[in-house]
Order: structure tokens, then sequence, then C-alpha cells
């Protein structure tokens, strides 16, 4: 059981101990599967209790995570911007959807609660600013990948591009109607002789 469950045993009620590495007793880091098992709850928890624009966001919140979890070792260990995804997954988002589910439904679309926004555009603008920051961190990952990838062609090309692995070069066919030209060997062939 990781940690990520003890989180939402905390919230749902059902608390169970946290899984510890046996000789520190440190909480151990989430898992790819535990990033995704976090936003896939925030997402089926909002799915019918919150308004479309909401869902929405949730779900494109949802989404970059899916594509980000798997990379998450390409960013490097202790990366800040490891830390942002996960803590997005684990904490950030969830906080910001229970805070939202917590007010009743009138107040919370219709009340203003930061200058004139009512809670509903609050948490809409926290969960575009999720999506803009995690974006950017993906595109990151992304360009990173883009410039190995052109590196390793760059490398081929200075391996195998002037090496003697290159095929000696054919002869060109004969073109459709061209006379055929003398044959490979000592010159043009001559008739036979006729014999007496």
């Amino acid at each position: 059981m990781g940690w990520l469950e003890d989180f939402f045993g905390r919230l749902s009620g059902t608390e169970q101990p946290v899984r510890t590495t046996p000789v520190t007793g440190v909480p151990l880091p989430p898992t790819t599967d535990d990033l995704l098992a976090a936003v896939d709850a925030v997402e089926a928890r909002v799915a019918a209790a919150v308004p479309t624009v909401i869902a929405a966001r949730v779900h494109r919140v949802a989404a970059v995570v899916h594509e980000m979890a798997p990379r998450l070792d390409r960013l490097g260990a202790g990366s800040q911007q490891a830390h942002t995804v996960v803590a997005t997954a684990t904490s950030y988002l969830p906080e910001a959807v229970n805070n939202y589910a917590r007010l009743p439904r009138e107040f919370a679309n219709t009340r203003p609660v930061n200058g004139a926004k009512p809670a509903l555009y609050v948490l809409c603008d926290q969960l575009d600013l999720l999506t803009h920051v995690l974006g950017q961190i993906s595109d990151a990952v992304s360009r990173q990948d883009a410039v190995a990838l052109v590196a390793h062609g760059v490398f081929l090309q200075e391996k195998f591009g002037q090496s003697g692995l290159a095929l000696p070069e054919l002869p060109t066919p004969p073109q459709p109607g061209a006379e055929p030209g003398p044959g490979p060997g000592t010159g043009a062939l001559e008739p036979p002789e006729p014999t007496p």
C-alpha cells in the first residue's frame, strides 16, 4: 500500500498504513501507477459531481499527467519539473477539487469569493494554470527527446555516411530503344565464323 493510497484513504476516511522503506522508514516515492491512479481518482470523483467546465479542465490535467508520468525519468532525479508533475497528481489537483467540492453548489457557482469571481471561476483559473505549467514541462521533455534524435542522426551520418560500407556504383541499365553497347569483358562481340 503506497503513501498515495494513504493520502486518498485520509480523504475518504479509510486510512491505511503508509508504505515505507524497511531500513529508514521513509515513505517511498510514488510510482507511475500511483500517479495515474491519483489523477484517475480525481477524474472519477468529478465526472458527475461538478459542472462540465470543471470536469473538462480536470480531464486536461489528467491527460498531461498520463503523458508525463512514464517520462519522469528523463527529467532527472530531484528535478523541480518532476516534482511539479508528482505534486500536481498527488496534491495540487486533488486539493483544488476537494476545496471546491466542499462548497454548496449555489454558493460555489454564483457568490464572489475572490474579488468578483465565484469559486467556480477561481477553480477554473487554477486548473488552467496547472494545465499550462504541465504543458511547458511536457514540451521541455519532448524537446530533449527531439535533440537526442537529431544528435543520434548526426552520429549515424558521421559513422556511416562516408564509410567503406557504401555500395559500389552499379552500371546504368540501357534505355528502351537504345542500341546495346559493348558488354562487359574485352570488347564488342563478333559474329561467329562459319564452319566449312
